[in-house]
């Protein structure tokens, strides 16, 4: 038996992997590898008594069993409804999704990935293309831009264009900013803090918060503000002058790491 669990060593942290994405939990997927150790135990055994040697089953034959086995259980996976990629994969056809996971995170070729779900090969290829241009477009933010100073909302814009990211306007103002807000629902907002016509920026995260979860990045130059305030869970600041860099990497943190609507604050007095 050591030496069937050892065939089965080799594959083990590829299948966990794969079977916490196909199943959307640390616990059922592991229960789920469980299992399937416990079937390639069984057959290999069966195998020997016959009279036959024991094999490494392929890891195209475990990942199709994982499958079998979520089939089984009936249980949609578990999607984590603030997290980017897990939500844009849910709006996929299942076979689409697992297709997905097995090219792009486990690293199988289309043709071998095609074998574990009973697909010709080529159209295994074009659901896949369907299925990447699908989450590309889904993890494509909308972000406002807040920002009272026209040259540099162009550099911001252009950041943000650069990234594949859509730009859904600029404000100057607290008006302007709250109504593009309710007219195209950003899913971030880079915010100066002082704006035009004496508005404050802190003002506006704060009423975005009170209507709706919307992460803010800060882009100013006055990054002290904030702490003054006590708003500092408001969202990170990057102090002006910035470089494209920092903005970027403040982008995709915000992007791929939201926090969920249930963990904001209450807006306090200042």
């Amino acid at each position: 038996m050591e030496q069937y669990t050892g065939h089965f060593m080799q594959h083990l942290p590829y299948l966990r992997r794969y079977a916490r994405a196909l199943t959307g939990t640390n616990g059922r997927g592991d229960a789920l590898v469980t299992q399937t150790l416990e079937w390639y135990l069984e057959v290999n055994e069966a195998d020997t008594d016959k009279g036959g040697k024991a094999g490494d089953l392929s890891r195209g034959t475990l990942y199709r069993h994982l499958n079998e086995l979520q089939d089984q259980e009936g249980l949609p996976p578990s999607i984590a409804p603030y997290h980017p990629v897990e939500s844009a994969l849910a709006t996929l056809e299942e076979v689409d999704r697992r297709l997905y996971l097995l090219v792009n995170l486990e690293d199988l070729p289309v043709g071998d990935a095609a074998a574990v779900l009973d697909l010709p090969p080529e159209a295994a290829m074009e659901r896949l293309n369907h299925a990447r241009e699908r989450v590309r477009a889904r993890l494509t933010a909308t972000i406002l831009i807040v920002e009272d100073d026209a040259i540099i909302a162009f550099d911001l814009a252009e950041t943000v264009r650069g990234m594949g990211h859509i730009v859904c306007g600029n404000a100057a103002t607290m008006d302007e900013a709250l109504a593009l807000a309710a007219e195209h629902r950003p899913t971030l907002a880079l915010m100066d803090i002082r704006l035009a016509d004496g508005d404050n920026g802190l003002e506006v995260a704060r009423e975005l918060r009170a209507r709706r979860f919307l992460p803010v990045i800060f882009v100013t130059a006055f990054p002290d503000d904030l702490a003054k305030h006590g708003l500092e869970h408001l969202g990170p600041v990057i102090p002006k002058p910035f470089t494209r860099d920092q903005i970027e990497q403040a982008i995709t943190r915000a992007v791929f790491m939201p926090q969920p609507e249930d963990t904001r604050e209450t807006a306090q007095p200042h």
